[in-house]
């Protein structure tokens, strides 16, 4: 069932129709995709930001792997209320405005570490930064339901999400030499200026709404006015296993990925004894290849969709891929040599960045556009949630081990098959959920969703 390339035809695959598509239009889808990129890169480049000063912080506060896991925590703890907060917010007043807002305030906090003296401060800037960038991926993948047809969309994810490794890369690098010219306060200052000149481009370009992309199609402007009707409550969405199925995979997957962010500075480190400028390269080839890999995760999907594997066949196959090659990653403390380290590191964060392409856009298999901010929502506070606990688990082995890595690599080999495990169990077929009695109004109203529309070719 799982690997079955003669089942029936998926349901829920939505094949382009013959006419073209405005070329306008679907300049529009990919303008959108990069203004993504770019506000991904920027809010990994924020949360990044204090894992590669963290050397220097030490020195300079005084701090411990305890202070420095109460930080990771503050961020993950309102970085889960923010997205299950936000997710559902975003689903009432649309992606526009609720990214606008989720920006200007995490540029706000990012900017205020410069202000921090003690551990309470710095856990207090990075508390605002997570609350405000939790809403991120909820609005960005509804963003990508609204405007790209299903085959599309782990593609389109792959892309914006491949910004994250972008600010992982570009963090290594900028932040270092910012802090050698202004010190590590005038580094967490700029990077806030950054994040605000997005919010200009972002009010620029990003469409007022989505039937204005398209001037004359009566059905097309009501299908995107159909998106913004009142998502599913809560509750009703935790009563369906394909809620459960999302949040299983989140939790196998988001902890793994902080970790990465969080602690492989400090694991080059401590392990093979890099200072802060020799760290810059490893880091940066781990989150270049790491980008590509959530690019190949999405393409992979779409190529096997059109060799007509199932969607149910084709989403889990590329699951079980990505989560085999995250399987080396366990050998990582034990390589002789940072460079073999580097590489299994690298292919490990490229898996994680392939399986959450695919994630992200199994929210938008699962429920109607409409409803898939709340559903990312519950399922990023989920990941955040076990995240906090997978934090405080890090600081306290690596206490206890004098900063032996094993255990930590461990789960992060083990975690993602675990997750696709749970996802099957719950979901053999992928059913999508149907929500009320409109559900095939709903479901009728996704497929014709004027931003997919646009984007078919």
């Amino acid at each position: 069932m799982l690997l079955s390339r003669r089942e029936s035809p998926d349901p829920f695959i939505t094949k382009p129709k013959d006419s073209p598509a405005p070329t306008a239009g679907a300049s529009v889808c990919w303008i959108i995709v990069a203004l993504l990129f770019l506000a991904t890169a920027v809010n990994y480049l924020d949360r990044a930001a204090l894992g590669v000063l963290k050397p220097i912080l030490d020195v300079d506060l005084g701090w411990t792997q305890i202070d420095y896991g109460w930080m990771v925590t503050a961020f993950q703890a309102t970085y889960a209320a923010g997205y299950v907060l936000a997710g559902r917010w975003f689903d009432q007043i649309g992606v526009r405005a609720g990214l606008l807002i989720a920006a200007s305030v995490w540029s706000f906090a990012a900017g205020a570490h410069a202000l921090a003296h003690s551990v309470i401060g710095f856990v207090i800037a990075r508390a605002l930064l997570g609350l405000a960038e939790g809403g991120f991926f909820p609005a960005a993948v509804k963003a990508v339901a609204e405007w790209f047809p299903q085959p599309k969309r782990a593609f389109a994810t792959g892309l914006f999400n491949s910004g994250s490794n972008a600010g992982a890369i570009s963090c290594p690098a900028i932040v270092p030499l910012l802090a050698e010219r202004w010190g590590w306060r005038g580094a967490f200052l700029l990077l806030g200026v950054v994040g605000f000149a997005w919010v200009g481009l972002w009010v620029r370009l990003y469409p007022k709404n989505i039937a204005s992309a398209v001037r004359d199609s009566t059905a097309e402007a009501a299908a995107a006015r159909s998106t913004k009707e009142s998502a599913a409550p809560w509750l009703d969405l935790l009563r369906h296993r394909q809620t459960w199925a999302y949040i299983a995979g989140m939790t196998a997957s988001a902890p793994i990925w902080w970790f990465y962010i969080f602690w492989a500075p400090d694991f080059f480190s401590r392990r093979y004894h890099l200072n802060l400028s020799q760290s810059s390269l490893p880091l940066m080839c781990i989150f270049l290849v790491a980008g590509l890999g959530g690019i190949a995760g999405g393409w992979l999907f779409s190529v096997l969709l059109r060799r007509g594997w199932t969607l149910n066949a084709a989403r889990k196959m590329s699951f079980l891929i990505c989560g085999l090659c995250a399987v080396p990653v366990f050998a990582a403390p034990l390589a002789p040599n940072y460079i073999i380290a580097v590489v299994v590191v690298a292919l490990a964060a490229a898996a994680h960045c392939g399986y959450a392409a695919n994630l992200y856009a199994l929210a938008t298999d699962l429920v109607p556009a409409k409803t898939v901010a709340s559903l990312v929502g519950i399922g990023g506070m989920a990941g955040a949630v076990t995240g906090i606990f997978f934090a405080q688990f890090i600081s306290r082995i690596l206490s206890l081990t004098h900063n032996n890595y094993m255990a930590p690599f461990a789960v992060a080999a083990s975690s993602y098959l675990l997750g696709l495990a749970c996802i099957h169990l719950l979901l053999p077929n992928l059913d999508a959920l149907e929500l009320g009695t409109d559900a095939q109004d709903t479901t009728t109203s996704e497929r014709l969703n004027v931003g997919s529309t646009l984007c078919l070719r």
